[in-house]
């Protein structure tokens, strides 16, 4: 093998010394074709190919001037460009338990890394096609001159009648033949082509890579063609150092989920070598070498600041807890660390305890041992809402920084709403970039892939204190070493959509935390089935946490990451139930595959605390009432509430009040507000618009969560929605609660006394809560209200119900916690009184078949086929093509559907020429955006109620959005002067006291 530092053509010798006439090909002597003489002489391709096979290197086109910053970019420097990028992905990006699985699978140490460029460079063979080189008509004549032809109406022919054909299935197909030829063994070949097939987004099947018959020919190419084909990768492969395609063939088959993983990686290096600020064209063969592409390469890496996490990090010492966090580890935390050291191999941790227990900075400790030890480079933590994972972030950085100070800022937050959380903002405002930076991919062509990107802003080689602005773009956040979202980002990767293996390439590699685990139901619990698979076929260490999990959902979740483990599409495992509360379980596979088990369980960091539990029971309408009907009854339950609370808290005290829809909570909002004024109630529910949510959840975090100040004598009502039922960190003396699920309300009832060192009032020392919204009936069963019902069906509203205290009564937390959610979750029938139960076995049956249906449902969309959980190749993995990729579609397939619409709100008075924001700032006649307003436009984003989503479809940009890069899309809902507007037959209002109504 030679060095490859010298230039393809100069080692080639091609046409030395010529010169070029106006067609742009070397020493054809104004023929249009190269000049081949003397080339058998020329080194190991000369020898091999013919001269006009060979001199073909000099005119293929990768990119065209227009995509490569003026100068057209010759297809083996795209090759190499792309070789040299992975080769600094691999030194300074990869998991350490990536490489080693990648030299597992080449054939030994330090073999990973060779192979791995080769896998990402050779992306790109099929555009030594027609198919690819008559895109472009420059680049397509010269290639003609070059003596390369093709029938011009047979490729039309076969484009029209299979439109998706183009450079990368031809890849695929090319690939396989020459791996073929090269003796390469049939499993080895049958998982390489596809990631060449699919590196545009989408899987194909060996019967879609296959040229269309209706071209015949004419898009594959033939004769010559074939023999270019051959030396495109030929030259590629020696110019890597290996002496022939046969000696690249790996020796082991990796797993399908390392391939998905691998597939995502060399989209990542052809994006980045696609950048044509770093990567400028190169019209010359005698320049094309991997010398030059890794010189280019090391320029474009230190431009864009690219970062990795730990990197091989050290296993923490026992005194790395109260370093972390300030404090030593209380008995659940010391536990679960303990589990984290011991579990034989990468698996699943699912953590049961308490709300208020400590069990994210448990998560991050064992996170912290689990990368250790298995190779991680950094951490996932996906929360159940956009307004919970805000905190988290905060938590996360303060943690990470503990480990090391430059890690706080190498921290991703990913929703759709980030741009609106300040520490987000100013961190990235610090480094001097921008929010949410739109950066472009690479289309099917290998050219633009958002025609609507709005640019790049140069890093620079100056140290960085904020993520690299390359992991902003859209779908690649995960791909960041450290992430903060909702875990809808991992329920994407279970989706079969275009690019999916880049959400698996960032989320393999790191340690998955999941909080709120109980909060995927039946319908997002196939996306979280189906993510267990694939993480566990990855080796990804998950840490599941939950204060409220019932049993058959501990069941489902190690036994869908077994199976992904154990790359099974069914295993049957019996998991030990934890003997105790607080506890630990996890699980993993030993030598021989088969699951092993670990749990623990101890005493909680303090002792039980009773809860006394009453129902204030409320007067529903029935059937068919009449509006005033149900407005007086509204009307009824507000005062009764109101005066309880004035009751409750007459010496003071914080009360948290939860209404299970946002209409209920602004009914009430305003009667306490008119009883105990303005300074003593907040109101926080998600139909504010996004920026004003921000700040009304800052606010409630500053007023009752840790070490906030309670001055004696004060008091505090919180009127929220399920907002503040999850990772919402406050605390309360009081709680009032409409009637939901028994693990909803448990956790509604952790935000009661929840801090140690918080002042209480003398009748609140105890902590106290009053379930509500629901009718109690002596001798029948209960009546619900309409909006809960329809949230959380009747079903489990009934067993609910069941299981509250007698009068007096109370609930012990935390030991009491498992005991009732087991009991709700159950089958047992008698856990309803015998008068409820003939209502309480047909509602059972309706939830079941419901439940059935979403899940059938969710199925369509998983990223894994019926029966293929087991296919050892990524070929045909998108059987039934690809979904939308958007956030909103994403969101709308793995949450059921999007429950209602987004709209920017705009004011326009009557007799007003232009458009105002909600502060009045003036846009213009078109609603035109300038840049110092824009962040209040698209933080006037509000959510409607779902029962506006129809109507709601027909408004749109306003005039002077279109082709604006963040508000193309985005529909207008314009207010009126007094704050209200139409949507379709209905009135809405908005202000900033009561967020969005209907009325």
């Amino acid at each position: 093998m030679r060095a490859s530092g010298s230039s393809i053509g100069a080692l080639l010798g091609v046409f030395a010394g010529r010169s070029r006439c106006q067609c742009g090909l070397l020493g054809c002597g104004g023929s249009g074709r190269a000049v081949v003489g003397g080339l058998v002489d020329l080194g190991r391709l000369g020898g091999r190919y013919e001269p006009a096979v060979v001199g073909a290197l000099a005119v293929l086109w990768g990119k065209s001037r227009e995509r490569a910053g003026g100068t057209t970019s010759l297809l083996m420097a795209h090759l190499l460009d792309t070789a040299a990028v992975a080769e600094l992905l691999w030194e300074d990006f990869l998991a350490p338990s990536t490489r080693s699985a990648l030299n597992e699978v080449a054939g030994g140490p330090d073999r990973g890394r060779r192979l791995f460029a080769w896998l990402c460079g050779v992306h790109d063979c099929g555009k030594a096609t027609p198919v690819h080189q008559r895109l472009w008509p420059e680049g397509a004549e010269a290639v003609r001159q070059s003596g390369l032809t093709w029938v011009e109406s047979a490729a039309v022919a076969g484009v029209k009648n299979k439109r998706r054909w183009r450079h990368d299935w031809a890849g695929g197909l090319v690939a396989r033949e020459l791996l073929t030829a090269a003796g390469w063994g049939p499993e080895q070949v049958d998982w390489t082509w596809p990631l060449v097939a699919g590196h545009h987004g989408a899987f194909p099947s060996l019967k879609d890579v296959q040229e269309p018959g209706s071209a015949k020919g004419q898009l594959r190419g033939r004769g010559v063609w074939r023999r270019v084909q051959e030396a495109v990768v030929d030259a590629f492969t020696g110019e890597l150092g290996f002496g022939g395609l046969g000696e690249v063939e790996p020796v082991a088959v990796p797993s399908r989920a390392l391939q998905l993983q691998l597939s995502g990686l060399v989209v990542m290096a052809d994006w980045i070598a696609s950048d044509e600020r770093h990567f400028q064209g190169i019209d010359d063969l005698e320049r094309v070498s991997l010398g030059e592409s890794r010189g280019r390469a090391a320029k474009a890496w230190a431009a864009l600041g690219l970062q990795h996490g730990w990197g091989a990090l050290a296993l923490p010492g026992p005194e790395a807890f109260l370093d972390r966090f300030g404090y030593t580890p209380r008995p659940s935390q010391a536990m679960v660390v303990e589990a984290a050291r011991r579990i034989g191999g990468p698996g699943l941790m699912v953590i049961e305890a308490p709300m208020g227990e400590g069990k994210t900075e448990a998560a991050h400790a064992a996170a912290e041992v689990l990368a250790a030890r298995f190779g991680a480079d950094g951490v996932f933590v996906g929360m159940p809402t956009q307004a919970t994972s805000d905190p988290m972030f905060t938590r996360t950085r303060r943690w990470l920084g503990a480990v090391d100070p430059e890690l706080a800022s190498r921290v991703v937050l990913l929703h759709g709403k980030r741009a609106f959380n300040s520490e987000w903002k100013e961190l990235l405002e610090n480094a001097g970039a921008s929010a949410d930076e739109a950066f472009r991919g690479v289309d099917e062509y290998g050219m633009d892939d958002d025609p609507y990107g709005v640019g790049h802003a140069e890093c620079g080689e100056q140290e960085r204190h904020a993520p690299a602005e390359w992991f902003l773009g859209p779908k690649r956040g995960l791909l960041a070493p450290f992430v903060v979202g909702t875990v809808d980002q991992l329920l994407y990767a279970a989706t079969r959509t275009r690019h999916v293996m880049l959400r698996m390439a960032g989320l393999a590699g790191k340690v998955v935390v999941l909080d709120e685990v109980h909060a995927c139901d039946v319908y997002m619990g196939q996306f979280l089935g189906e993510a267990l698979r694939w993480l566990g076929q990855a080796g990804v260490p998950v840490v599941a946490l939950s204060a409220t999990l019932a049993p058959a959902q501990r069941q489902a979740l190690f036994e869908a990451y077994l199976a992904g483990a154990a790359s099974r599409a069914e295993l049957e495992v019996c998991v030990p139930a934890p003997a105790g509360y607080p506890s630990v379980t996890a699980a993993w596979l030993d030598d021989a595959r088969q699951p092993q088990f670990h749990t623990d369980s101890t005493d909680s960091w303090r002792a039980d605390l009773p809860v006394a539990v009453g129902v204030l029971p409320e007067r529903l309408p029935g059937a068919g009432s009449s509006r005033e009907d149900r407005l007086r009854l509204q009307a009824e339950a507000d005062a009764a509430v109101a005066d309880l609370l004035a009751e409750e808290l007459a010496g003071g005290g914080t009360a948290l009040v939860i209404r299970n829809s946002v209409g209920r909570a602004q009914s009430l909002y305003e009667e306490l507000r008119g009883r105990f004024g303005e300074a003593e109630v907040r109101l926080l529910h998600a139909r504010f618009t996004v920026a004003r949510r921000a700040d009304l959840t800052e606010e409630c975090l500053r007023l009752l969560g840790p070490r906030a100040p309670r001055p004696r004598g004060g008091r505090l009502i919180l009127v929220a929605t399920q907002l503040a039922e999850q990772s919402f960190d406050v605390d309360a003396d009081l709680l009032v609660t409409d009637l939901a699920p028994v693990d909803l309300l448990l956790q509604r009832m952790g935000r009661l006394h929840r801090h140690e060192g918080t002042w209480r009032p003398e009748r609140l020392r105890a902590p106290k809560a009053f379930v509500t919204g629901f009718e109690p009936r002596p001798g029948r069963e209960p009546v619900f209200g309409y909006g809960s019902e329809m949230i959380y069906g009747r079903h489990l509203l009934l067993r609910t119900a069941a299981v509250l205290p007698v009068p007096g009564g109370d609930w012990s937390f935390p030991g009491d916690v498992p005991r009732l959610v087991e009991s709700v979750y159950g089958s047992d029938a008698a856990l309803v009184p015998e008068a409820w139960r003939e209502t309480g076995e047909a509602a059972r049956q309706a939830q079941e078949q419901a439940d059935r249906g979403r899940a059938a449902v969710a199925r369509g969309f998983l990223l894994t086929g019926p029966g293929d959980h087991e296919r050892r190749t990524l070929a045909g993995l998108h059987y039934a093509g690809s979904g939308g990729s958007d956030e909103d579609a994403l969101r709308a397939a793995v949450r059921d559907g999007d429950e209602s619409v987004e709209v920017v709100l705009v004011v326009r008075q009557e007799g007003d020429e232009v458009y105002r924001t909600l502060a009045g700032r003036a846009l213009s006649v078109n609603g035109d955006v300038a840049a110092e307003v824009l962040d209040e436009v698209v933080g006037s984003t509000v959510r409607l109620p779902p029962s506006l989503t129809q109507p709601a479809l027909g408004l749109k940009p306003l005039p002077g959005w279109h082709g604006h890069p963040w508000l193309r899309r985005a529909r207008a809902l314009v207010l009126d002067g007094s704050g209200r507007a139409r949507v379709g037959d209905f009135t809405v209002s908005y202000d900033a006291e009561f967020g969005l109504r209907q009325l």
